[in-house]
């Protein structure tokens, strides 16, 4: 397999991770539900790889890693240099909440948040080159829920550099009410603006980045998640091309699940 960095894919999410209070008890929700089977994480006793067909997929770390953060599922993106883009996001009233730090198995990160709060991570090291949004078993697509999506692609293209005109960078495109990111031509992330309150007690109606699976079967998936624990927070709707649902699993952490039709 042929390795790549960050620099390969700068500007791009290169991850999807979950923070759970039980991880043995998050892999078997998840498992279940979506299908995947775990390995250790060569970050350390506390984080768990995700894998379908032999291919990871996500991470579930415990929130006593040093990363921490709140029960959800973040995603990072990859930059040439964690802390220039740190640098860039304080310069543009973002938070850094943690980090950047540094991992003995080579990389370092941070946990991150926008202006509206939501939270992301940066990467700078590694990556897997059979990793990739909308490809094979990784996320069908990634979403940010905030309240100006051409404010925030401004924000996360400045810290990011998207749309820069750099060889590799990703572009940038307003399409069906969306500010649509691609890589390499294709979509790997929408940037929508809605109804959302900063200061809510809701998550699911603050400003987030949110992430999307995809399942052959949706009943079957779903009903898996009802009796490990989880519950439906939105009914099934369907566009056409696919049918969703959005789940929190017994932890809180919210997701939707995908399957197309047909």
């Amino acid at each position: 397999m042929v390795e790549m960095t960050t620099k390969d894919v700068f500007g791009a999410p290169c991850w999807v991770s979950l923070m759970a209070r039980d991880m043995a008890a998050a892999q078997r929700f998840y498992g279940a539900v979506v299908g995947w089977k775990f390995r250790p994480a060569p970050l350390g006793d506390a984080f768990s790889v995700a894998v379908m067909g032999g291919v990871p997929v996500a991470g579930i770390g415990a929130p006593a890693s040093d990363l921490g953060g709140a029960i959800a599922w973040t995603p990072y993106f990859a930059v040439d240099d964690v802390d220039v883009a740190a640098g860039r996001i304080r310069e543009r009233s973002g938070t850094v909440a943690v980090g950047p730090v540094s991992f003995p198995s080579g990389g370092r990160a941070a946990l991150v948040a926008d202006l509206e709060g939501a939270v992301f991570g940066i990467w700078d090291g590694a990556v897997s080159s059979g990793w990739r949004v909308g490809v094979g078993p990784a996320p069908a697509w990634l979403e940010l829920r905030t309240r100006n999506a051409f404010d925030a692609a401004l924000f996360y293209g400045e810290v990011l550099e998207w749309a820069t005109g750099r060889a590799g960078c990703c572009e940038v495109a307003y399409e069906q009410d969306q500010v649509v990111l691609r890589q390499g031509g294709e979509p790997v992330a929408r940037l929508n603006s809605g109804p959302v309150e900063a200061a809510t007690y809701a998550p699911h109606t603050r400003p987030r980045w949110h992430v999307h699976f995809r399942v052959p079967r949706l009943e079957e998936a779903v009903a898996s998640a009802v009796t490990l624990g989880g519950s439906a927070v939105s009914e099934v709707t369907s566009t056409g091309h696919d049918r969703s649902v959005t789940l929190r699993d017994p932890d809180g952490a919210l997701f939707t699940l995908t399957t197309t039709v047909g």
